[in-house]
């Protein structure tokens, strides 16, 4: 991951973070922008950046995607008990259980607010996204 200028423990201060998706670039966003104790990390989905590629299955692309937040929310000063939010997209209401089974060992104990949404991706092989919200207390 390439990062932005700012120190990652400092709590003022906006800092972009990046996985070096060729997506974050083309689409123009940040896999994840921190700001003062609130880190925002984008939609994510279960893309093996280093590699480029996508499990078939759901619930390793959630695996992989909650690889990539907390990547994320760590290069940002931030760790996966700071999430306070969670949406979940899923392609097919029948996944539901998958991402579940791995939503459930990730964020057991955190507990986070959480939505899940049924809606199409904007790629065949996505079959979930997940984006995640964070607050440094």
């Amino acid at each position: 991951m390439t990062a932005g200028t700012e120190d990652p423990q400092a709590c003022a201060g906006r800092r972009l973070v990046s996985t070096g998706s060729p997506f974050e670039r083309q689409a123009g966003y940040s896999r994840a922008v921190a700001d003062g104790p609130w880190c925002f990390v984008s939609g994510t989905t279960g893309y093996d950046y280093a590699a480029m590629t996508m499990p078939d299955d759901v619930g390793e692309q959630a695996e992989s995607a909650l690889r990539t937040i907390e990547a994320a929310l760590r290069e940002a000063g931030f760790a996966m008990s700071d999430v306070v939010r969670v949406r979940y997209i899923i392609t097919d209401a029948a996944f539901q259980d998958a991402v579940f089974a791995v939503t459930g060992r990730w964020f057991g104990e955190i507990r986070p607010a959480a939505t899940m949404i049924v809606a199409g991706l904007i790629r065949p092989e996505m079959k979930v996204e997940i984006e995640a919200t964070a607050f440094r207390r």
